[in-house]
């Protein structure tokens, strides 16, 4: 059987009757839409990632792009794959109808996504930095900008990349070195670039970068940088198009997401690489955020689906491989049973199970956030959906990376010796999965923007707010039956979560932010086990409700209820250690020297 790469009626029970994404059609601007089209979208995606993007994968993986006389060539099936993704419409399905898209939210455009992603991540990922891109253009590009370029983006007439990171600056962007010289109506670019993915391919004549560059004279440090646009070709004053200055050195010969080049890029080495400004010089960073924001959601929801196609894998081989015994039958002679009957694989099923539909709900939460933030009725619910959005970025980036890497290593663990070879899916999983916690910010950044900026942001406001949010579901979960232990839990969790905070910020504010921000990616961990144990709460209220009803399927339901029942009382009580290392300010790896490892 193949796989199903994500839980169809698991995927419907987060969308509908813990979140109530339907509710979204009554708001004005996705007036035009309703359960009947979400469901519609979500299928006609499924489908295609069943029937297109999942068999490509394992082709892909092991023929990955090549460098030839200065060009990348993909894999021949990704040329027959991208005309059919461009036809469906994935690029634009988010956007409004006046920027040429179907004016779907971004939850169910999302929720759509996670079904290509589980059936090639590399596939995908053209299409998912070509609509990032292009909402850069629409969002800060001139009229003129936005009438030449944004149409082919989204109609995937040409692809679109953000290319941030360079040689000698990796994450710290505030090191950003290519040079951006005004030429009148545009600017010459020169410098490199690496680690751009997408950044060149034969799938589309044209490649349009987002290019972070600082213009002659600006000042150091990130508020000296600005965003350009710097297509591969350029159009020419009779319509056409011209090379650009823009050179392909080499390829990263990346472990996993193998399908999608990653290339340098050498800009303006014959001193003609024309770009065009986008938005206010200066502001490049906080324009290219609204880029790397989303893209942080669109990593968190990878990882949700290379953890997700690996669960369902290793669910379907323990369920079918037999091997040894019920501890009770001591008959050799008797028949073997399929491995999901000794619990140690049930154990490990099921954290799988907690962390994939844990990780579903919180970036399915997220991007209902930004539903919320953009098109909510009034003022008040948009500007706390957008702190909520700001907080719960970094964890729906980081959770599903980490937590999925272990998830990946359940699967490959659950087939023993046969994962640990190249002829089980399994092992290609998860190599994909560890670029999740690399891109887009490490973890590591991802801690440090936590704790640093969003938890203490309007005085703690976005933190409140979160509070609010989780007491609002342990009183629904109350309401609905569940152990009042669980709630207990959570709510005693999250006020320590809330003291901690405070300690750590008050820090911060005696002017040691080194104290602050030490154990910043444990901060992250501890946080992000709340945050899921929240969305686990959401879940187990709703499943409640069903059973209470008589509505859906007792066997999803309870499986709901156990998987709840693992994080709520096995996982929650673990960031115990993490908060006295952040309390105590525990200073073993602060204190070593470099000479010491």
């Amino acid at each position: 059987m193949p796989n199903p790469l994500l839980d169809d009626r698991g995927l419907s029970f987060i969308l509908y009757d813990v979140l109530d994404a339907g509710a979204l059609a009554r708001w004005p601007h996705f007036a035009d839409h309703g359960r009947e089209t979400f469901d519609a979208w979500i299928d006609l995606c499924r489908r295609f990632a069943r029937d297109v993007l999942f068999p490509s994968y394992r082709p892909l993986d092991a023929e990955p792009p090549v460098l030839r006389d200065g060009a990348v060539q993909v894999h021949p099936l990704l040329r027959e794959i991208w005309p059919r993704l461009r036809e469906l419409g994935v690029i634009s399905a988010a956007r409004p109808f006046d920027a040429g898209g179907q004016q779907l939210p971004a939850t169910i455009a999302l929720a759509a996504n996670l079904y290509l992603q589980a059936g090639n991540c590399a596939a995908y990922g053209f299409a998912g930095l070509t609509s990032g891109a292009a909402h850069l253009v629409e969002a800060f590009g001139s009229p003129a900008l936005r009438d030449r370029w944004l149409a082919p983006m989204h109609e995937g007439a040409c692809t679109g990349t953000m290319a941030l990171t360079e040689p000698q600056a990796g994450s710290s962007l505030a090191d950003v070195r290519v040079r951006a010289t005004p030429a009148g109506e545009h600017f010459l670019l020169s410098g490199s670039k690496i680690f751009i993915s997408g950044g060149d391919h034969d799938l589309t004549p044209n490649v349009v970068h987002m290019v972070l560059a600082r213009v002659d004279g600006a000042p150091p440090g990130t508020k000296g940088v600005s965003l350009f646009l710097v297509p591969k070709l350029r159009p020419t004053a009779d319509g056409g198009l011209e090379p650009n200055d823009v050179r392909v050195p080499g390829l990263i010969h990346k472990i996993g997401w193998r399908g999608l080049p990653s290339v340098i890029l050498a800009l303006g080495e014959s001193g003609d690489c024309r770009g065009w400004l986008v938005g206010e010089p200066g502001r490049g960073l906080a324009h290219m955020f609204q880029m790397m924001n989303e893209a942080r959601i669109m990593i968190g929801a990878n990882g949700v689906a290379t953890a997700s196609v690996a669960y369902l894998e290793s669910l379907a081989y323990a369920q079918e491989r037999p091997q040894g015994r019920p501890l009770t039958d001591r008959d050799p002679l008797s028949p073997q049973v399929p491995i999901v009957g000794h619990a140690d694989v049930r154990r490990m099923l099921l954290r799988q199970k907690a962390i994939v539909e844990g990780g579903l709900a919180l970036v399915l939460l997220a991007a209902l956030q930004a539903d919320r933030a953009s098109h909510a009725p009034s003022p008040e619910a948009r500007h706390r959906a957008q702190l909520l959005l700001d907080l719960l970025t970094p964890v729906a980036k980081t959770f599903p990376a980490e937590k999925g890497f272990e998830s990946n290593a359940l699967a490959l663990q659950i087939h023993g010796g046969y994962g640990y070879s190249s002829e089980y899916l399994v092992e290609a999983w998860l190599r994909d999965q560890k670029l999740n916690s690399i891109h887009e910010g490490t973890t590591g950044i991802q801690g440090l923007d936590l704790l640093g900026r969003k938890v203490v942001a309007e005085g703690g406001g976005a933190l409140r707010v979160l509070g609010e949010e989780i007491e609002a579901a342990c009183a629904r979960a109350d309401r609905a039956g569940v152990d009042p232990a669980w709630t207990a839990g959570l709510r005693g969790a999250t006020a320590e979560v809330g003291a901690l905070t405070m300690e750590l910020a008050g820090r911060g504010l005696a002017g040691d932010p080194g104290a602050m921000l030490l154990h910043s990616s444990d901060f992250l961990e501890l946080f992000s086990t709340v945050v899921v144990a929240w969305t686990w709460m959401l879940q187990a209220a709703a499943a409640r409700e069903g059973l209470s009803a008589g509505r859906g399927s007792p066997d999803l339901l309870h499986g709901k209820l156990a998987a709840a029942a693992y994080w709520l009382r096995f996982e929650l009580p673990r960031i115990g250690p993490l908060v006295a290392a952040c309390r105590e300010g525990e200073d073993s790896y602060a204190r070593a020297r470099p000479e010491w490892f």
